[in-house]
């Protein structure tokens, strides 16, 4: 197994170029599932765990990892499937990163890494329903045959078991400032329903109104619609808050498309994303971004839009 993760460290290339790499797994169903290899820390045999009297009903204990103390979630169990509880085993444990934070996944069999663009993964399909834990889909070819994998949104696997705050810290606020927020209009951009609800709940606390789209190609086209309409995208919005990693086109991609656009290149951006460390502050560099914060910090999502709202008062400043 180690053998499978030891390159995830070259693999961060791929992120910034539209394309991703998926680790494909099995949960006990006739389905496959992944998550991003970017996510991923390491994959390792089932660990001893404690329990933990009074938690979740997903969360099945905790294991030392590498001299800290790290939930251990039942990925299944929290998925909901239900099919095939007999022969199902749980032998594997994927340790990710997301929001800040390190967690482990029980998962059955892992399968392999496909190396695949974001173009080529897609939303789930609307008749899954609202309440389905996808954010995405693709198709693989495994064994000459076309399978569909499942994309699992995490971040609403995780606010399922923490309780996520959209309190504002009264020192945040900056009230002169926050007074002009009312009214003013955000685009969000994530393909997590969670995602996107967090930072809804966040900013419409002062006034904002959100607009929503689920990935980044459907953002730049509603952009490229309001310029080729004769608008000015900056009075349609005062800035955009995109996830790093979503179907269709990634939020690198996003950015720097809008950037190379003379009509719309100096919309403010800020890439929220659960990916964290010194790589994104190089690619925030690199395409152009404004702002990078790390999901999910609601009183640095305000202290963002109070930075955006200053400069649009005082553009000399």
């Amino acid at each position: 197994m180690s053998e499978l993760m030891s390159s995830i460290d070259q693999r961060t290339k791929l992120v910034g170029e539209n394309r991703l790499e998926l680790l494909m797994f099995k949960l006990g169903s006739r389905h496959t599932f992944a998550l991003n290899v970017f996510k991923i820390r390491e994959v390792i045999t089932v660990p001893l765990m404690s329990q933990m009297p009074g938690s979740h009903q997903n969360l099945k204990g905790v294991t030392n990892y590498r001299g800290a103390s790290i939930p251990v979630i039942d990925l299944r169990a929290a998925v909901k499937i239900t099919a095939n509880e007999d022969t199902y085993e749980a032998v594997n444990v994927i340790i990710t990163e997301y929001n800040r934070s390190v967690q482990g996944f029980l998962i059955g069999d892992v399968m392999r890494i496909i190396n695949t663009s974001w173009s080529d993964i897609q939303p789930p399909p609307s008749t899954a329903g609202k309440n389905n834990y996808l954010t995405a889909i693709t198709q693989v070819e495994i064994d000459d045959k076309n399978e569909l994998v499942e994309i699992i949104d995490v971040e609403k696997v995780l606010s399922e078991i923490i309780e996520y705050d959209t309190t504002i810290s009264e020192d945040v606020l900056d009230q002169e400032v926050a007074a002009h927020l009312k009214g003013k209009k955000i685009l969000i951009v994530d393909d997590s329903s969670t995602a996107r609800w967090q930072i809804r709940e966040t900013l419409t606390q002062l006034g904002i109104e959100i607009i929503e789209e689920k990935d980044g190609l459907k953002a730049l086209n509603l952009l490229k619609s309001w310029a080729d309409a004769g608008k000015t995208v900056t009075d349609e919005i005062m800035m955009m808050f995109t996830d790093a990693e979503m179907p269709a086109m990634d939020g690198y991609r996003l950015t720097a498309e809008v950037r190379q656009d003379p009509r719309m290149n100096n919309l403010f951006i800020a890439l929220n994303t659960s990916l964290s460390g010194s790589f994104n502050d190089a690619m925030v560099e690199k395409v152009g971004c404004n702002r990078f914060i790390s999901k999910f910090q609601p009183d640095l999502l305000v202290d963002v839009v109070q930075q955006r709202m200053r400069e649009i008062l005082d553009p000399e400043s």
